[in-house]
């Protein structure tokens, strides 16, 4: 019997009595856990010098709609056009001490019909007892994931597929390769990871600090883009992805209550038409939930 008439497989519901909360155990907390955190990084290369050839409907993303990395997959495939080339499924928005899981919400894992996440680690590394993440790049071919570290998973999609894939659009381009590495690893400190040690400070004092890191660097952002449509020039690129997940989630989650900024987004007189001119663009606005009618309104800014 084929997979698409059976019956759907779920993961029983979020139960914390039961499971407990996520990360005690799985994190590199563990005491025996002397590896990176996303220990599978695989690439995909076009010519298949890596072991994973770039081919359609070879490789499939499960990807989570209330995660900013994962997020950043999605946006990248349907950016390049990868719809029908690269499969891709949600995983339940919840998750207890058993991780990610497959639920009616968002709907079966189409490819396997694993009902936990942690199966396809498990199916790649008998007993992994490490972090169970999204974005995850799985092949079909070998049954196995390709990797869980997700700045490779983007730039590989962003590069290794053109041959499907909307080459009108380049999102790590060559000459603009050293600038876009540049900004991805200050955005990723103090933008990306920034917000989150806001939330984690032990100290009114370490919070502080924090908080003037993510607040400095979306000073420092406001005023690039005074001069440029985007953060690279004026063509979209790997960097604008990365950046645009937090500012989407800046108002609503990161900065609630004013934890980060007494400014919200709205009040950044560039960063705010940028990130509504990103959410024009289907790649965008059809991968997000839940922005307000805010973001709709005109942003001003060139096309």
């Amino acid at each position: 019997m084929s997979t698409s008439t059976q019956t759907p497989a779920y993961a029983s519901p979020v139960d914390h009595a039961a499971y407990g909360h996520y990360g005690p155990g799985r994190l590199h907390l563990s005491p025996d856990w002397n590896r990176p955190v996303y220990p599978f990084q695989g690439r995909i290369t076009a010519n298949g010098s890596s072991g994973f050839r770039a081919e359609p409907g070879r490789y499939h993303l499960y990807v989570a709609w209330v995660c900013p990395y994962a997020h950043r997959a999605a946006i990248v495939r349907k950016l390049k056009g990868l719809e029908d080339v690269v499969s891709l499924s949600y995983v339940d928005d919840e998750r207890d001490g058993r991780g990610w899981a497959f639920r009616e919400r968002r709907g079966p894992d189409p490819i396997n019909r694993f009902t936990l996440l942690e199966q396809a680690y498990d199916a790649t590394e008998k007993g992994y007892g490490g972090h169970i993440s999204v974005p995850v790049l799985w092949d079909r071919k070998t049954g196995t994931i390709v990797s869980n570290n997700f700045p490779d998973i983007t730039i590989d999609l962003a590069t290794q597929f053109e041959q499907w894939a909307d080459t009108s659009i380049d999102l790590y381009p060559d000459a603009l390769r050293p600038e876009i590495n540049k900004l991805n690893g200050w955005i990723y400190y103090d933008v990306n990871a920034g917000v989150s040690r806001v939330a984690r400070a032990a100290t009114e004092e370490d919070r502080e600090r924090e908080r003037h890191v993510v607040v400095s660097a979306l000073e420092r952002l406001d005023g690039r883009l005074a001069e440029q449509r985007f953060l690279a020039g004026d063509t979209i690129t790997e960097a604008d992805v990365r950046l645009w997940v937090t500012l989407a989630r800046f108002d609503a989650d990161y900065n609630r209550g004013h934890l980060v900024s007494e400014r919200e987004l709205s009040d950044f007189e560039h960063l705010w038409p940028y990130a509504r001119d990103l959410y024009q663009r289907p790649a965008f606005r059809e991968t997000t939930e839940g922005l307000p009618d805010t973001w709709d309104a005109p942003h001003g800014r060139g096309r």
